[in-house]
């Protein structure tokens, strides 16, 4: 990917690292309040194996990737710059936040937004990881429409996937949990699932299986297969969270036990002040559009902590020990009732003569 926007150079009001929803959302954001504004992007968005984006207002069903495109189009065309890379390493600076890349640029922020996202950790099962995105889900409210009515299989990874054989039972009342060895349900957990008319498979999940290219079935240990057009499972999700580990931010354990993330305050604030978060890597549970919302309002942040920044600096420069007020008040100490050298009129002498002003170009204004 080239460099795009305004010339590139070394310092920014803000740096983001990540081109996805988040980081284009609050790119557009703060370009559009006229600060200068790079997006690193590695170029490996989380969903770029989905058929389209759901659940986005206008945006329903356009190919993910689709949508980053016009979401780079529209931050460019408000002055911000794209660049490809990624980003290997963050230290403070009295600037703010240097940020080195693979090739050995470095880019200078006063603020840093980091909208990486995650990655899914996929059970290591032959066949799974090929149908990723396809016949292999996770989300229901991304992909259960498309799957409504099918048989629909969900793969025990954790204790959460009985939660997550409930939620797609929504979508289908052909639903199969297959316990792979790992799940453990509950009395109460039974009760539900038996409830809901759900069949439970024992033994572990030992391959998934598709015909050109086509989800057909799993198969478990014994060598019995069961015949699905759909499998979902709960993956191992990990922020892309290592690069702010050198300015004292690390991950945490989500309650659920299936992710780590980055804990955000309001609006994407941080425990470092200066750092902020947004989409995915601080919130395992945003959808496309959640993730560019969340963009939306942390560059809505960082533009009013930056104006409070540039409000104390000029208070300081108004205040301080070399500003005109400060000026004003030594000279009329030094000089007394004098101005430019000059002793005032002593009392009842005339005043000086008023003079017509003569405008530039030699044209004399009026009045």
């Amino acid at each position: 990917m080239s460099v795009k926007g305004r010339a590139p150079h070394e310092r920014y009001d803000v740096v983001v690292i990540g081109g996805g929803a988040a980081g284009l959302s609050a790119a557009v954001t703060l370009s559009r309040a006229l600060r200068s504004v790079v997006v690193i992007d590695a170029g490996a968005p989380r969903n770029a194996p989905a058929q389209g984006v759901h659940g986005f207002l206008s945006r329903e069903g356009m190919s993910p990737l689709a949508l980053l495109a016009v979401g780079r189009s529209e931050a460019e065309s408000y002055g911000a710059t794209i660049i490809g890379g990624e980003a290997t390493a963050v230290r403070r600076t009295a600037e703010g936040f240097e940020v080195v890349l693979t090739d050995g640029r470095k880019m200078v922020g006063r603020r840093l937004l980091l909208t990486t996202g995650l990655v899914d950790g996929l059970p290591a099962i032959p066949g799974l990881s090929e149908q990723w995105g396809a016949g292999v889900v996770h989300c229901p409210y991304c992909h259960g429409y498309e799957f409504r009515g099918q048989r629909i299989g969900v793969l025990g990874t954790t204790p959460f996937s009985v939660h997550q054989t409930l939620l797609f039972r929504q979508w289908s009342e052909d639903i199969t949990l297959f316990l792979n060895d790992t799940v453990a349900p509950t009395e109460e957990e039974w009760d539900k699932l038996a409830a809901r008319s759900v069949r439970v498979v024992e033994g572990a999940v030992t391959s998934v299986n598709a015909t050109d290219g086509v989800l057909n079935g799993v198969t478990v240990t014994g060598g019995t297969s069961f015949d699905l057009q759909a499998l979902a499972v709960g993956t191992k999700m990990e922020a892309r969270a290592g690069l702010l580990e050198s300015l004292g931010l690390t991950t945490q354990e989500h309650p659920s036990g299936m992710a780590s993330f980055l804990e955000p305050g309001p609006m994407g604030t941080t425990a470092v002040p200066g750092v902020y978060v947004a989409g995915n890597v601080s919130n395992i549970a945003a959808q496309v559009i959640v993730a560019a919302a969340e963009g939306t309002s942390a560059g809505m942040m960082i533009n009013a902590h930056l104006i409070e920044e540039e409000t104390a600096w000029a208070v300081e420069g108004w205040l301080g020990p070399f500003s005109s007020r400060i000026e004003a008040k030594v000279s009329e100490q030094v000089l007394g009732s004098r101005r430019h050298g000059l002793d005032a009129p002593a009392a009842g002498a005339p005043a000086p003569v008023k003079t017509q002003g003569v405008a530039a170009g030699g044209v004399h204004r009026a009045g």
